[in-house]
């Protein structure tokens, strides 16, 4: 059948079949397909019925709705501005107090000595605008004898930035001061004192200290500890435990929602005792789980401990933020 018959046959079927009132639909074209219409011989006649126009009319606007029920529902859960605005000043507000503490140890008395294993230190607070000179070459010293080691060649450049940080005047320090056993008793009674809380340096001499800061990570309130460091002869005595739940109590005291720090991957015994014996964890912040392509790149690793549910979620499971956030998108 040539081309010509064949499309007056397909003329004659849309003539007697479809009712008049079809007849203003625009037919476009006529194409074979592979099952007849009505016909065994005569190809199918792609044409679009009100109903079939109405049923799919209907399909768009129930999609549309289901889209537009959870767009509200996101912004629904998002919070209002006014919200933001609101907890951003609050948290601002204590940091600014936080910082402007002059004795985070005071809260604690029974933290001011500690006393195991035939050692005996006295705990003192400080500021790193108000260091004297001694103890800033005991920083230094003390931090070039424990990480010259973990840093190997970046330590050049890594020791001008810490001599940087600890003078700066929102650095704050808690000092370890080790005295004689005999004076442990008659030590605590001075540094419990109020008037007397700035134990005097000659009282023993410096065997450690913490540096820390409160900051915002990730909008989130910490107290970030810069450095805990030990002179190797008071080491594996529980003073660095010691120490690191005086600053958990410091940051809760102050309403910090977490406590993070900074570790050398190289310092195999600092990650182990912060990972293992503290139960800190690797902070979704760090490199290792921001991008794990860049794990051999960075030498160190980021761990926090979380105190509520926000800081967990945002500073420890990430992952399980992000996945969370894919399957809603997902949804429409």
């Amino acid at each position: 059948m040539n081309i010509h018959i064949h499309n007056k046959l397909n003329n004659q079927v849309i003539k007697y079949i479809f009712p008049l009132k079809l007849c203003s639909l625009r037919i476009t074209r006529l194409c074979c397909c592979c099952c007849c219409f009505f016909f065994g011989e005569y190809p199918s006649l792609l044409l679009h019925s009100p109903a079939m126009e109405f049923e799919s009319l209907q399909r768009r606007r129930s999609s549309s709705v289901s889209a537009n029920q959870n767009n509200a529902s996101i912004r629904e859960k998002r919070p209002k501005r006014s919200e933001v605005i609101a907890k951003n000043k609050t948290i601002e507000e204590l940091i600014k107090t936080a910082r402007a503490e002059k004795d985070h140890l005071a809260p604690f008395p029974d933290f001011r000595r500690f006393h195991v294993n035939g050692l005996s230190v006295c705990l003192k607070s400080g500021h790193g605008n108000k260091l004297s000179s001694p103890v800033k070459h005991y920083i230094q010293s003390l931090l070039k004898l424990n990480m010259e080691g973990p840093y190997g060649s970046e330590w050049p450049e890594e020791e001008k930035v810490k001599r940087k940080e600890m003078v700066l005047p929102e650095a704050h320090y808690v000092f370890v001061h080790e005295v004689a056993n005999s004076n442990a008793d008659e030590m605590t009674t001075v540094l419990t004192a109020a008037e007397t809380s700035t134990c005097l340096e000659d009282s023993g001499p410096l065997v450690g200290f913490v540096q820390y800061r409160f900051v915002l990570e990730e909008e989130i309130p910490v107290l970030y500890v810069y450095e805990l460091q030990l002179e190797p002869r008071v080491q594996g005595k529980g003073v660095g435990k010691f120490l690191m739940q005086l600053v958990e109590l410091m940051a809760q005291k102050s309403r910090m929602s977490a406590v993070m720090l900074t570790v050398q991957k190289a310092n195999v015994l600092a990650m182990d005792f912060y990972i293992n014996k503290l139960r800190y964890i690797i902070s979704a912040m760090s490199p290792s789980r921001v991008n794990p392509m860049m794990q051999l790149e960075k030498s160190y690793e980021i761990l926090c401990k979380a105190f509520n549910d926000e800081a967990k979620t945002i500073l420890e499971d990430r992952e399980d933020e992000l996945d969370q956030l894919d399957k809603d998108g997902s949804s429409y």
